[in-house]
């Protein structure tokens, strides 16, 4: 069984520290406008807390399937597929041991202009409830002096099964530390949301943002609609403009107004939820820093929530002999 290290990708201009324990973000410096470098992600120093499920999924890649699926349950083929309930009602990204707590195997670590590290995890037939064995990779890779690329794959063996892995790290532009986010401007790239019922399942339904609180399709600030969604956002937005680059779509840019730090987000994946860390409170991490309630913001691109029991949602279903791919580019800059 491997051990849960820390690995460093450095190329003189960006910083990133990721564990093989659920291919987790720990810490991604950048600099500011005067050049200082600041820790932009929430997360621990060590891997112990992520261990002791410390964190609310701070930094990792989660799956086999991201975000919610009603009650645990889904058909595929006629057959009935049942989940553990590890966020009552629902299953919430992939299960009580979903792939954001496994040991990844380090399959490749490279160094020098363009680092990048490769891990590998091989998701058993029945794990977490989950039909067929399923080969996944994810590569980290600093493509340029401050962007930072994911290339996330997932082949089938010998059954179709749902696939819909997300990145969850929770950004702060300002510095992990530098408290909420509320000031940030956000902007999104989705002209429609999928609106959630009092579950937090999506109603099916493809709802237009204009005129609404959930609209960011101009820049604005995160907190400024905030206090008319509840305890926050914590939706799916529907990626569907046409801004593209390397083939993959303009999907956010989140800015902080103190440090002037930028980041684009760039993706293939249909839907993106945003969430405000609506339910973070008083998470000590790097540094002794207190993470309370919007402490970061988290954009995780992904399959529409709850596709699998909605069929007019894009499917994600990966049959075997078809490769599972999801691409996304942060772009970090100032401005």
């Amino acid at each position: 069984m491997a051990e849960p290290k820390i690995f460093e990708l450095n190329n003189g201009s960006m910083q990133v520290k990721v564990s093989n324990l659920g291919c987790t973000i720990l810490s991604l410096s950048v600099p500011d406008k005067d050049g200082n470098l600041g820790d932009v992600v929430l997360g621990f120093d060590t891997v112990e807390p992520y261990q002791k499920g410390l964190a609310p999924f701070f930094g990792c890649i989660v799956g086999r399937v991201a975000n919610r699926i009603k009650e645990g349950k889904f058909s595929l083929n006629g057959v009935d597929y049942t989940l553990p309930i590890n966020k009552p009602p629902n299953s919430l990204h992939g299960g009580h041991k979903g792939f954001d707590k496994v040991v990844w195997e380090v399959a490749e670590h490279k160094e020098g202009k363009h680092p990048s590290i490769t891990f590998k995890y091989h998701s058993r037939d029945g794990e977490e409830g989950y039909p067929g064995d399923l080969s996944v990779t994810a590569t980290y890779t600093l493509t340029s002096k401050t962007t930072l690329r994911l290339d996330m794959e997932a082949v089938p063996a010998n059954k179709p099964t749902p696939v819909s892995l997300a990145q969850h790290t929770y950004w702060n532009l300002g510095g992990h530390n530098s408290g909420d986010i509320l000031d940030n401007t956000a902007q999104i790239w989705a002209n429609h949301i999928t609106p959630v019922d009092q579950n937090t399942i999506p109603t099916g339904e493809i709802l237009p943002v204009k005129g609404t609180p959930f609209d960011f399709t101009a820049e604005k600030q995160i907190g400024r609609d905030i206090q008319q969604v509840g305890l926050g956002y914590d939706h799916n937005y529907v990626l569907d403009c046409v801004d593209v680059k390397d083939g993959l779509k303009h999907a956010a840019k989140i800015k902080d107004p103190k440090s002037s730090r930028v980041l684009n987000l760039w993706t293939n994946a249909p839907g993106m939820q945003f969430y405000t860390a609506n339910y973070v409170n008083g998470v000590v991490g790097k540094g002794g820093a207190v993470y309370n309630k919007h402490a970061g913001v988290c954009l995780e691109t992904q399959g529409f929530p709850n596709a699998v029991n909605t069929p007019n949602f894009p499917s994600v279903i990966v049959q075997p002999g078809d490769k599972y791919i999801h691409n996304m580019l942060y772009e970090f800059s100032v401005e």
